[in-house]
């Protein structure tokens, strides 16, 4: 089956869906690929999209460019460049980070919230959810930063808080990173895991939100590792 491309950058999709057929080879090693018209109908984008497609599983090793000839399969799987294992890295530190803020946050909210706080987390696991089915990146980084944000608030420390509004830069910019290399949108699909965070502490459970909390930023983070 064809997937469509409609998420942006096209260009960077547009490579992660003819790396994905390639892997699943549709495609063996020194065949020539189809050509830019019969691709961008498949993918449903422009010509120039896959032309930076192609260039930048070029600059992968898995494709190359033969001058009057086309282009052709040079391997199966990518070479992993550095600034992937920089950001990658980078993706790490910061989820380890959040992990220590949060999970203690977590287990004060639980004794700690306040009807505001769970009217906050309401409102805010709504936003994330509809953010999460067709937002663009940017907007959906926002919405689940205020789920999380809500959380930290709820534990009314106000070194935490400092904290994790201290980070939040920095949590912005890897989330960012995070869904580029996130091809199978799994973490649009985890909404389930923030309700039940938001369930132990509206219950009251500080050893349930803890570990709650910890289990959905160790399961992003096993991704990422």
């Amino acid at each position: 089956m064809i997937r469509m491309i409609r998420r942006h950058p096209l260009a960077e999709q547009a490579a992660e869906e003819l790396l994905r057929r390639i892997g699943g080879g549709e495609w063996a090693l020194g065949q020539k690929l189809p050509g830019e018209t019969t691709l961008a109908a498949q993918l449903g984008v422009g010509r120039s999209t896959i032309r930076e497609a192609v260039r930048e599983l070029a600059g992968r090793r898995v494709l190359e460019s033969r001058q009057g000839a086309g282009v052709f399969v040079i391997a199966h799987q990518a070479v992993e460049d550095w600034d992937q294992v920089l950001r990658r890295a980078d993706i790490t530190d910061v989820l380890e980070g959040r992990l220590a803020i949060e999970t203690e946050a977590a287990r004060l909210a639980a004794s700690r919230r306040t009807q505001a706080d769970l009217k906050s987390f309401r409102h805010t696991l709504k936003d994330r959810l509809d953010a999460a089915e067709k937002s663009p990146d940017d907007w959906y980084v926002e919405a689940d930063l205020a789920f999380h944000r809500a959380l930290v608030t709820a534990a009314h420390n106000a070194v935490l808080l400092e904290l994790f509004d201290t980070f939040v830069p920095r949590i912005r910019t890897t989330m960012i990173d995070l869904l580029r290399l996130d091809t199978d949108r799994l973490h649009r699909q985890d909404q389930a895991a923030h309700v039940a965070i938001a369930d132990a502490v509206r219950d009251s459970d500080a050893e349930l939100a803890a570990a709650r909390s910890r289990e959905h930023l160790a399961a992003i983070l096993a991704v990422v590792r």
